[in-house]
């Protein structure tokens, strides 16, 4: 992305991210397009900068946060990755609940920022480190700022004003349908709201394990999680179930035959996105299928073996 001039900080660098065609996955669709936003290319590498932004700033505003205090909040890795980048550039301290069992890349990079971690029970995961995190705040109040991802209206505005029309513009407002995956809802919530509004007939479809214990980490199975305050089903237009396996092969095609190294939440996206896309062809309809890549492969990439010491002579 061509900048113009120096930025202030690293997070006047979130947003603004590119949409790129998906060719040779969907080179047998007739008269379809696959597109994806690519939120890997945001400062912290993740979807979850834009949130985290938003969230902060509109706490800085009306004085939930303030200079001194510390931000807590649970993850299962992108939020917190983000968090502790924006608490890095803008001089907050950052406490962050994840389930022990989080790729450890995800881990060593928010340690790197500088934030505290606390490991929830890895059996339980997101919604045993939201339990723990509401623990903590209760029992001391005054110590931590709480924006709670899955509750916070500040998480879906962010797309609302940024995802959605960045992806109205680059499509020239051809887009006619979204897929999307659900984690804490607030990028399906938030873009699908916005687009809809741009364009009524245009549809929104989530992106939902097909499993309640599953591999797709950063989203959840709603039937059987603790369903986010921000979640509203009656907006989307429907519901698409993947399974794990489905969305860790999309992520390696993906990889090998567009050169996009993504993660498997992204597989999943793109799972659905084609299964929307050969609805459409196999009907003789023309459409054109956006969809959101939340981040990028390194992030799921196992820690590696630690290196032998050579034998003595």
């Amino acid at each position: 992305m061509t900048r113009r001039r120096p930025l202030d900080s690293v997070a006047a660098a979130v947003g603004n991210t590119p949409l790129v065609r998906i060719r040779h996955l969907a080179s047998h669709l007739e008269g379809v397009q696959i597109h994806a936003k690519l939120e890997l290319f945001n400062p912290g590498g993740s979807v979850k900068d834009r949130a985290a932004l938003r969230m902060i700033r509109d706490a800085q505003a009306d004085g939930r946060l303030r200079p001194g205090g510390t931000l807590i909040d649970s993850t299962s890795g992108n939020t917190g990755v983000a968090y502790a980048m924006l608490g890095a550039a803008l001089g907050l301290r950052v406490s962050l609940v994840m389930p022990s069992n989080v790729t450890p890349a995800r881990k060593h990079v928010a340690r790197a920022y500088g934030a505290e971690l606390i490991d929830s029970d890895p059996m339980e995961g997101s919604d045993g480190a939201i339990r723990l995190v509401r623990a903590l705040v209760a029992k001391d109040p005054g110590r931590y700022f709480y924006p709670d991802q899955y509750s916070n209206p500040s998480n879906p505005l962010a797309h609302y004003l940024g995802t959605g029309p960045e992806i109205w513009e680059q499509t020239r407002g051809e887009v006619t349908h979204f897929v999307c995956g659900i984690g804490t809802s607030g990028t399906v919530m938030g873009t699908g709201r916005r687009l809809k509004e741009l364009r009524p007939a245009l549809q929104v479809l989530a992106v939902e394990p097909e499993e309640p214990m599953h591999g797709l980490e950063g989203l959840k199975h709603m039937p059987t999680s603790i369903v986010p305050a921000i979640y509203d089903e009656s907006k989307l237009d429907g519901k698409l179930s993947i399974s794990t396996d489905a969305g860790w092969d999309m992520a390696e095609r993906l990889c090998r035959e567009e050169g996009l190294p993504v993660g498997h939440s992204s597989g999943a996206a793109m799972a659905g996105a084609l299964r929307v896309a050969e609805s459409l062809a196999a009907r003789g309809e023309r459409g054109v299928v956006v969809t959101v890549f939340p981040d990028r492969a390194d992030r799921y990439f196992p820690e590696p073996p630690p290196r032998r010491s050579p034998s003595p002579p």
